[in-house]
């Protein structure tokens, strides 16, 4: 299959996904904290720093001892309503949550896996901070199942049970600030095999399984409380592991970018050879450059320089024009070296020559600093203006990229970015990052257990898709868009407890609200229960559904008001008849020449001037009766 010219059969794509879902328990995995997120002033706070230590077998994980590299102090906060010592690393853990091992396991069910006889916690090393304890706890529930997409059979290697990380609430210099609220929220994962070859197919993969998951009504929902990753590799590129993509619909795009990355790279691979770049002509030789910028108009160079720093360079050899090439959109490989700089040396970022003159430094200032670096034309310059050490850092991670840029496509751990393009964010993880759990038993998984949640299992999706139509008189396109929605379990809900139609509820939910999405309204910022406070409003009468695209914007960005408030500060609630047949006598009166004139068309255009007139408070089915009434009385 194609996308933009690209032959992803001949490339050999190869996506594997891992999707992350919070389920919806009482208390947290291995305490009785409440899984919920606070946003008060916290009642707690410490500090430490982690620091990577050998595993079993006496090696050190590469991701965590990058992470240690970076020098960071770590600044958590906690209440003692969603965190107690166990997320404090002050008291070994309480026994699994029983809970969310039967969620795993119905799930595990749903996707033909087969559970395993006993269940045994490890520990993955974690050392970014968002775990007190320096690894997050994690345990297999079930191997080898599969799941049906379209005409596909995609193998499910293992579906797992594991605590969420604390979240990150800021940053300042070298200290990072973490909530421990969400650490230890009870997260299913499911891993599949990597045989998605397609965007388009990853995009359907994690649709079908968010829609397993959700059938289950024992996940959370909401923003933050999934996160797919996915494993990227085609023939001649490598291993990418990208973290953390929240929006499905970005899938697609995530795998489209990251195979234009990777194609680049190997591109940029074959024309450094031919330009004669070898990784024995990077020489880690750094050039002290302070004098050449020490009148310079950069503002960042002449800041470093106030703080006592110094500017060191480093050259590149027939690296010249290649450090501005896109790899993906806004971002070069130029880019790629300035992520490895910031995180490995500690510094604001990079200058390199293919970008300059620019920034305040002149075409003067680039010639002296080729001179003093000895560079040709065809060698790119890069350098820094830091702290020495940081410096010098910084300009070693740079070589090392550049010598990868020679090799290929690097092996590593990315993060997306909210326009689908990605980000470096570690090495990838080695093979010392797991070990056993010591302060928690192996637990058994019978056959009695299995049994009873086998004998209780929800329905499964194509079930629920013939049952939306059946009993809701949805046609097949609509509760399609309700299934691929997140609004399932909502639209059964407002179904039952509101007077409205369920096919005016179904297209709200997903035409209009992803409308409103498109018009970068963020509609998840309102809570389903405002979502069902407004439909029980328009089964009332209160408002009129041309109010709701209204409604649910001004209630994304007051989020402390109710939907009463919105109401009332928007101005939309409902007409009387008496008021809506004053307006609409109103208007024709004002335009008995114009109806005169028009003839037939008279009815459309006095439907679009009273509609204007009262937009949002008035159903458009009363507006166009009342203006048929009076337009067949003055005929």
């Amino acid at each position: 299959m194609t996308n933009g010219g690209i032959d992803y059969t001949r490339i050999g794509l190869k996506v594997g996904l891992e999707v992350h879902q919070q389920l919806e328990t009482q208390i947290k995995l291995f305490c009785h904290c409440k899984p919920e997120l606070f946003i008060e002033e916290p009642e707690i706070t410490f500090l430490r720093r982690l620091r990577p230590t050998q595993s079993e077998l006496g090696q050190i994980d590469p991701a965590a001892y990058f992470e240690f590299q970076k020098g960071v102090k770590i600044l958590y906060e906690a209440d003692r309503y969603t965190a107690c010592l166990v997320e404090m690393d002050e008291e070994p853990p309480h026994p699994l949550n029983m809970k969310a091992v039967e969620i795993a396991l119905t799930v595990a069910l749903m996707m033909n896996a087969n559970p395993v006889d006993e269940i045994h916690v490890m520990r993955k090393t974690v050392i970014d901070g968002s775990n007190t304890t320096g690894f997050q706890r994690t345990c297999i529930i079930a191997l080898n199942g599969q799941i049906k997409v379209g005409e596909k059979t995609v193998p499910i290697q293992h579906i797992s049970l594991e605590e969420d990380a604390a979240r990150k609430t800021g940053e300042e210099g070298t200290t990072i600030r973490y909530r421990l609220d969400r650490l230890g929220i009870p997260l299913i994962e499911i891993a599949t095999a990597p045989v998605i070859n397609t965007p388009k197919e990853a995009g359907e993969v994690a649709l079908a399984i968010g829609k397993i998951l959700r059938a289950t009504k024992r996940v959370k929902r909401g923003l933050g409380t999934i996160r797919q990753d996915l494993n990227v590799s085609i023939s001649g590129g490598a291993l990418t592991e990208i973290k953390g993509v929240q929006e499905l619909e970005l899938i697609p795009l995530v795998v489209e970018y990251e195979v234009q990355r990777q194609l680049n790279l190997m591109k940029i691979s074959e024309e450094l050879e031919k330009a004669g770049a070898t990784p024995e002509t990077l020489k880690e030789e750094f050039f002290d450059v302070t004098e050449v910028f020490r009148q310079t108009a950069c503002k960042v160079i002449r800041k470093a320089l106030e703080k006592g720093h110094v500017v060191l360079a480093v050259k590149l050899p027939n690296f010249g024009g290649f450090l501005k090439r896109e790899l993906m959109p806004g971002i070069r490989l130029g880019t790629e070296m300035a992520d490895r700089a910031r995180f490995w040396g500690r510094v604001g970022g990079i200058f390199h020559t293919d970008e300059l003159p620019a920034y305040g430094i002149t075409a003067q200032e680039v010639e002296a600093l080729r001179k003093a670096v000895g560079a040709q034309e065809k060698d790119a310059v890069v350098f820094v203006a830091d702290g020495r050490e940081n410096a010098e850092d910084a300009l070693r991670a740079v070589l090392e990229r550049a010598r990868e840029a020679i090799r290929g496509v690097p092996e590593e751990t990315r993060a997306a970015n909210p326009d689908g393009t990605t980000r470096y964010m570690r090495p990838r993880p080695g093979a010392a990052r797991m070990y056993p759990e010591t302060d928690i038993p192996p637990i058994q998984v019978t056959e009695e257990l299995i049994n009873r949640i086998r004998q209780s299992l929800p329905e499964l999706p194509e079930q629920r898709l013939e049952r939306l139509m059946r009993e809701y008189a949805l046609n097949q396109k609509l509760a399609k868009q309700i299934m691929d929605s997140e609004y399932t379990e909502l639209f059964e809900t407002i179904v039952k407890e509101s007077q409205v139609t369920p096919t005016t509820i179904a297209v709200f939910l997903t035409e209009t609200m992803k409308a409103l999405k498109r018009d970068r309204i963020p509609v998840e910022k309102v809570p389903e229960t405002k979502i069902r406070e407004i439909f029980k409003a328009l089964g009332a009468g209160e408002i009129t559904k041309e109010a709701l695209p209204d409604i649910v914007a001004w209630l994304s960005k007051n989020e402390d008001k109710t939907v009463k408030e919105a109401v009332e500060s928007l101005g939309l609630k409902t007409l009387t008849r008496e008021e809506l047949e004053k307006i609409i006598d109103g208007i024709i009166a004002k335009n008995k020449d114009l109806i005169e004139k028009s003839g037939a068309k008279a009815f459309s255009i006095i439907m679009g001037m009273v509609m204007k007139e009262v937009r949002g408070r008035a159903n458009a089915e009363t507006v166009s009766e009342l203006i048929k009434q009076r337009l067949v009385k003055k005929a």
